[in-house]
């Protein structure tokens, strides 16, 4: 009888131990979709400025009908991106894009001084900055995700019940990866 009671408790332990080992898994999961959720917004944010900021530009900017045309391109690409790596990419491709109608606005005196134009670029500028803490969010949690999914002894809960590694949220702009070039001849 002794036996069969210490029995019971070894098993009671064991799957209240499993449960918990279970239930930390599902909140990390929570945690990364809800850290995406919030990148979500903040992306979609930054798209629903972009045609306002395009409207404003159009009038200064009748001879950059090419930079024009990328930015709505990578627009487009970036709202129809689907899932975290491709996302990366596209809102990548859109951030470069965007770095370029700015450059080219410089070269307009008028525009620049324009209150509808510069109160979107601040808006904007707000926006990447949301979406880079919203990023760094997100990659902590799919970090403390992963690591529960790959360490014992949680590691082991996960297989059983097809817990996943996340991806990280990376925007691979190229420009930002080239080294600067430094020459002091003429």
């Amino acid at each position: 009888m002794l036996g069969f009671i210490i029995f019971i408790v070894i098993v009671a332990v064991l799957v209240i131990w499993v449960i918990g080992l279970y239930n930390t898994l599902v909140r990390a999961r929570n945690a990364v979709k809800n850290a995406w959720s919030q990148i979500d917004v903040q992306l979609k944010r930054r798209h629903d400025l972009i045609p306002n900021l395009l409207e404003t530009v159009k009038g200064y900017m009748k001879h950059e009908r090419e930079t024009l045309e990328a930015v709505t391109q990578a627009r487009t690409a970036a709202i129809n991106a689907g899932g975290v790596a491709e996302t990366g990419k596209a809102e990548g491709m859109l951030s470069g894009a965007l770095k370029s109608l700015f450059a080219v606005a410089e070269s307009y005196p008028d525009l620049k001084a324009n209150q509808n134009f510069l109160a979107l670029q601040e808006e904007l500028t707000s926006t990447e900055n949301k979406i880079a803490f919203s990023r760094q969010a997100y990659n902590d949690a799919t970090m403390q995700y992963n690591n529960k999914v790959q360490m014992v002894p949680t590691n082991i809960i996960a297989g059983m019940f097809n817990f996943k590694e996340e991806e990280f949220f990376e925007i691979e702009i190229p420009t930002e990866r080239e080294v600067p070039k430094v020459s002091f001849s003429e």
